[in-house]
């Protein structure tokens, strides 16, 4: 019997708490959620590790110029040039690896006095658990450094909320192609 009357009063409630959310009025254009409210549960930290392709040279370029300034040929470090990429993520640096993601977005060489490009990239993962979750990169690329270190700022899917970081490393350039291989550690928290 006092089972029964739990279960009805609980049951009371939980009507009561649903009709007042279903009736109550905004407050304003923001409130304070609870993360477990979207699911949201413990924060892990992952490393994904992959090689991006970057292929400017050929029949089929993944990267290609789409706008420059008057004075971007006579440049030294491209100053002006902006490509967008649609370029492949590998789990080894050659071209026939197991394909797990694409970088898609925008670079922009952005310095004068030095190759220093402006990424803006999601890392869009089509492998395993990843698929369809990426990730969103912004920052400055210091192409000739040996190892350069980019914001991750957001992401969706499996990473959501996410931030942490983008460590790169050119594995290949080919001079006369400007095709690169750039070998990506990436350490990101998210839920």
């Amino acid at each position: 019997m006092a089972r029964e009357i739990f279960t009805f009063l609980s049951s009371l409630t939980l009507i009561f708490l649903f009709t007042h959310l279903a009736t109550a009025k905004p407050t304003g254009f923001s409130r304070t959620l609870s993360p477990s409210s979207l699911g949201l549960r413990k924060e892990k930290l992952t490393h994904l590790h992959f090689y991006f392709h970057d292929i400017v040279s050929g029949r089929n370029p993944t990267a290609v110029k789409v706008a420059e300034a008057l004075m971007t040929n006579t440049s030294l470090t491209g100053f002006g040039l902006v490509s967008m990429a649609d370029d492949p993520l590998t789990t080894g640096p050659e071209r026939g690896s197991k394909l797990v993601g694409k970088a898609q977005g925008i670079y922009a060489s952005a310095a004068q006095d030095e190759v220093g490009l402006l990424m803006v990239l999601n890392f869009a993962f089509i492998e395993g658990k990843y698929n369809g979750s990426y990730l969103s990169l912004l920052g400055r690329n210091t192409v000739f450094s040996t190892v350069r270190e980019m914001p991750i700022v957001g992401g969706s899917g499996l990473f959501r909320f996410a931030r942490g970081f983008a460590q790169a490393k050119t594995h290949t350039f080919d001079l006369q192609t400007g095709d690169a291989v750039v070998e990506y550690n990436v350490y990101v928290a998210h839920y």
